[in-house]
């Protein structure tokens, strides 16, 4: 997806989801509401990180982010998922790398 200056004030761009990686977090989130684990998202695009948060319920603090972080992309990858109280649970340079953190089998929402 390309960026238009015109949605942003002067002198800021925001960094957003391109249209693939939307795709793929969308793909997710539906995989995820079908177990019955999610139940709600939001999508933020600020000037230094884009966020797609899942909820299990709509009133409550997001269970996970996916952020990307294209400042660092060179460094630790601008990929990361955090968990509740801002922890990191994994982080990379790929964003199907990242988000083999909620394959079958290896991951389950306990509550």
């Amino acid at each position: 997806m390309a960026f238009d200056p015109s949605y942003a004030a002067p002198g800021q761009g925001r960094v957003f989801f391109e249209r693939r990686e939307l795709e793929r977090l969308l793909r997710l989130y539906g995989r995820m509401v079908a177990a019955g684990e999610w139940r709600d998202y939001a999508i933020d695009g600020l000037s230094d990180f884009a966020a797609f948060s899942v909820f299990r319920r709509a009133s409550e603090a997001p269970l996970y982010r996916i952020e990307k972080r294209p400042a660092l992309a060179r460094k630790q990858g601008a990929w990361a998922v955090i968990g509740q109280g801002g922890v990191v649970l994994r982080r990379g340079h790929d964003l199907e790398q990242v988000l083999r953190l909620f394959d079958r089998g290896r991951f389950k929402v306990v509550d």
